[in-house]
Parts: structure tokens; sequence; C-alpha cells
């Protein structure tokens, strides 16, 4: 009698741990996260196929990451609601950004052309474009619904100047892209959610600061 009760807790202990959830390593985590940020670059680039839509595409992703990262659940159509979400005053701030390299590349002529001036005028219109964009990842890193573009910009270049350590991280994740894009253009489209992923890390490293 005995022997068959132990032999049924036995039973049961078995059934128990075979219906548990196992724990991933800490290697299988991060190799599933990196996966994830190659899949949600695939999503950020065909977000921002309409050319002004890129600033929501990065919030969505960053989003989706930052649930990710938080074991919280979501996929595509969570990344497509925030996307949705973001746009309605996001593709402002993606015009004004196609603006702004415009008037970047008129003065990169300038500088071609030998007008007087002209290099002066190009590095400081290159710098700054290159902060803008720092700013608008980092204040897409952080959106959420019910944001304000303008104010998360704001907060954001206030940010890429007191924080340049993590500034200059977003700026090799950029020279990243554009060397992909240069050499294997393909290449380019998972990096995309490798700098969201690189993005979401430095304003949680300044939030925690």
């Amino acid at each position: 009698m005995a022997l068959a009760r132990t032999r049924s807790r036995t039973r049961d202990h078995d059934r128990a741990r075979s219906a548990a959830p196992r724990e991933e390593s800490p290697l299988a985590e991060r190799f599933a996260l990196f996966a994830e940020c190659l899949l949600t670059g695939v999503w950020i680039a065909l977000a921002a196929l309409p050319l002004v839509t890129y600033p929501a595409a990065f919030a969505a992703g960053s989003r989706h990451l930052r649930r990710r990262t938080a074991h919280v659940g979501g996929g595509w159509r969570e990344f497509v609601a925030d996307f949705r979400a973001a746009v309605r005053g996001g593709w402002l701030v993606g015009l004004a950004g196609w603006a702004a390299l415009a008037a970047v590349w008129v003065d990169v002529q300038a500088v071609r052309a030998g007008l007087p001036g002209g290099p002066f005028v190009g590095a400081i219109g290159i710098l700054a474009l290159i902060g803008a964009a720092v700013a608008g990842l980092r204040a897409a890193a952080v959106w959420r619904p019910g944001a304000t573009w303008r104010g998360l910009l704001g907060a954001a270049g206030r940010r890429t100047v007191l924080d340049p350590a993590g500034s200059f991280l977003l700026v090799g994740g950029l020279a990243v892209v554009a060397c992909s894009a240069w050499f294997v253009a393909p290449l380019a489209v998972p990096v995309l959610g490798a700098v969201a992923a690189a993005a979401v890390a430095v304003e949680e490293r300044y939030r925690r600061r």
C-alpha cells in the first residue's frame, strides 16, 4: 500500500516537472532577442516605405522591442496599432526630416561649387543633421500612445546633448546602416531593428543614471 502511494506521488511529481515551463538559458534568450531585432528591422522598413512615416515606424519598432525585453506579449498586430497611433503626428516629423536633408544637400553643393564660407556652412549643416537624426531616434525610443512628438523631440534634443556617450553610440549605429546599404543594400533592412534596439538601450541607460 505504501509502495503504491510512493509510486503514485513519483508519477505526479514527474508530470508536474514535465508540465512546468522550461526557462531559457541566457544565451538562448539573447539569441532570440537578436532574431527579434532583425525581424523588427524588416517591419520598420516596410512601415517606412511611404518615406515620411519612418519616425512612426521606428517608434512602433522600439515599443515592440520594449515589450519583448519586458517579456510582454505582442507581435505584428500590436506593431501595426502602434504605427497607426504614431503616424498621426509622426508624418510631419518625417517631412521635416526630408526638408532638413534637402537643405544639407544644398549646403554640400555650395561646398563643391567653391563658394566662400561653403565648407564651414556644409560642416555645420551635416553636424546639425546628424544631431537631429540622433534626437529623432531617442524620441522614437520612448514614444508611447498619447505622447506628442513635439514634446518628445524637445526632451530628446536635451538628452542628445547631455548624454554624448549614448548619442555617439547611435551615430555609430546609423553609420553601420549607411555602410550596409552602401555595400549590400538588403543588409540595411534588418540592421534597422538593431538601431532601434540600441536607441531603446541608450534611453534605458540614461533613465537609470
